[in-house]
């Protein structure tokens, strides 16, 4: 089964992550790519409302509405894929014959009852982004008929004939589904509507969505590059083209050789390098390459603008380079003057946030201004770059910032939330928006509350929850000590494997 994306970021049970942060390189990426993972809509609460969640119990698989009930019991063998929470359409796996792999499938709604009949398969469409994490297209699913495959909508609505051979995601892009027909690969939208023809050996994203254009493949051999409506931006004559680009240039492969070449074929730069690794921001700034296993900076007219002495240069904004020397990372520009000594073991870039996250050999991270000057430090929980702020864990208390540094109430962050943690001579308890307490300092820990109004509380190493008015749905009974993350909804928590997104009962 694929596995889905998140409903909620959950708070990190920090002494866990603490515990096997050096043996597991997974909580080193989660630093990183936290915000990649976080739901947009994550502040709005979603009280009473009918979003859903896979659940396991006893080795079988249901489904939970956001107040904490079960819709589906538990009772299947694989896990349940829901393509998109706001939605009552369930897709179950049953029957399956572990030596021949066939199985069948059927689509559920929140009554129970069988939707969607009369196709062969019913399926989630899944895809990835450059970090792995999984994700479903939201508003579509992929059905079987008269072995044949077609789209249709989540109200059932059919969207395409079943007449293609395949139909899967464009690796990393929304909305965008190759349709193989006949051998030949095409384009759809998710409403159905072509994109490309069914012409192409081959697709390939160049950019980051679906507007960027498509590498593609025809039946010679040969690789080009063509926009949304089909239009060439790039003649289909070369032996392959990899996904860097800029200012109307591209990274071309002849007789097995990156080349740089404009719009109009026109080469640009052909020697020189073993490898180009990206185009600068300013094209006139030229390229950074790798030759002997060392990055540098080439001019367009070959010219070394900077020696490649370097083990790592990626250019974070205009002109500014974050470098790796010695196994450390730091910050320089185009002329050479460093910014940021190497002393860390990553650096990072926000580009909305015009931020640097830095992060140290404790796993700490000072957030570093366009001037280069540290800001903050601790454990980065959170980085919004919609709502513009920062969470930091600093000592044993949790701050958040805006993007001008400048300290906020947790309040001023999560709006919606009826419930806020508070922490008096060492426990927790929980204040209204005007800092009145509603539930007295006696918890060893506690979470804040999600988006569906439930907060955890631990009490004598268990963990249990209330919901958004303070009353105890949960007693703290469960042993979470091997969990990285905490989360309720009602009394289910989130399962253990952080790469899937579920909710268990003890």
């Amino acid at each position: 089964m694929g596995r889905g994306k998140r409903y909620e970021e959950p708070k990190l049970n920090l002494k866990k992550v603490f515990a096997v942060i050096v043996a597991i390189a997974v909580v080193i990426m989660f630093i990183f790519i936290i915000k990649g993972i976080l739901t947009k809509d994550k502040d709005q609460l979603k009280i009473g409302s009918k979003d859903y969640a896979v659940i396991y119990k006893d080795g079988k698989w249901g489904v939970i509405d956001s107040n904490g009930t079960v819709v589906i019991d538990p009772s299947y063998e694989e896990m349940i894929t829901i393509p998109n929470s706001k939605n009552d359409v369930f897709l179950c796996i049953y029957d399956v014959n572990y030596e021949t792999g066939e199985y069948k499938t059927k689509a559920l709604n929140s009554k129970n009852e069988e939707i969607f009949i009369g196709y062969e398969q019913l399926e989630a469409i899944s895809n990835k982004d450059t970090n792995n994490n999984i994700w479903y297209e939201e508003n579509v699913l992929k059905v079987k008929k008269d072995g044949k495959y077609g789209l249709i909508d989540l109200n059932g609505k059919e969207l395409t004939q079943c007449q293609y051979d395949e139909l899967t995601a464009l690796e990393g892009i929304k909305n965008t589904i190759k349709a193989t027909k006949d051998g030949k690969i095409g384009l759809l939208n998710e409403e159905g509507q072509e994109i490309l023809p069914n012409q192409y050996l081959e697709i390939i994203a160049l950019g980051k969505d679906n507007k960027s254009g498509f590498i593609v493949k025809k039946e010679d051999g040969k690789y080009g590059i063509v926009d949304y409506a089909n239009q060439t931006i790039l003649e289909a004559k070369y032996e392959g083209i990899d996904k860097i680009y800029g200012s109307d240039m591209y990274v071309v492969k002849q007789a097995g050789k990156q080349i740089l070449v404009k719009k109009d074929g026109t080469e640009v730069l052909t020697v020189g390098y073993d490898e180009i690794k990206e185009i600068l921001k300013n094209a006139e700034n030229g390229i950074i390459y790798v030759k002997d296993g060392k990055y540098g900076i080439m001019r367009q007219n070959g010219e070394i603008a900077i020696p490649n002495e370097y083990e790592e240069l990626k250019e974070a904004k205009s002109g500014i380079l974050i470098i790796k020397q010695n196994g450390k990372y730091g910050i320089m520009d185009l002329q050479k003057q460093t910014k940021i000594e190497p002393t860390y073991i990553g650096i990072k870039y926000n580009e909305k946030a015009d931020l640097y996250i830095a992060e140290k050999e404790d796993f700490s991270n000072d957030i570093i201004d366009t001037t280069f000057a540290v800001k903050q430090t601790g454990i980065l929980i959170d980085l919004d770059d919609e709502k513009g702020y920062i969470e930091l864990k600093q000592g044993e208390e949790y701050k958040y910032y805006n993007f001008k540094f400048e300290e906020k109430n947790i309040t001023q962050i999560h709006t919606s939330n009826t419930l806020y943690k508070s922490k008096k001579d060492g426990k927790y308890g929980f204040v209204d928006k005007n800092g009145k307490v509603v539930i007295d300092y006696t918890y060893d820990d506690a979470t804040e509350q999600n988006i569906y109004g439930y907060s955890g509380i631990k009490k004598d190493g268990k963990w249990g929850s209330i919901d958004n008015k303070g009353n105890i749905v949960q007693e703290p009974t469960y042993n979470l000590d091997d969990y990285l993350k905490i989360d309720f909804i009602g009394k289910w928590h989130l399962g253990k494997d952080i790469n899937m997104n579920y909710y268990n009962m003890m």
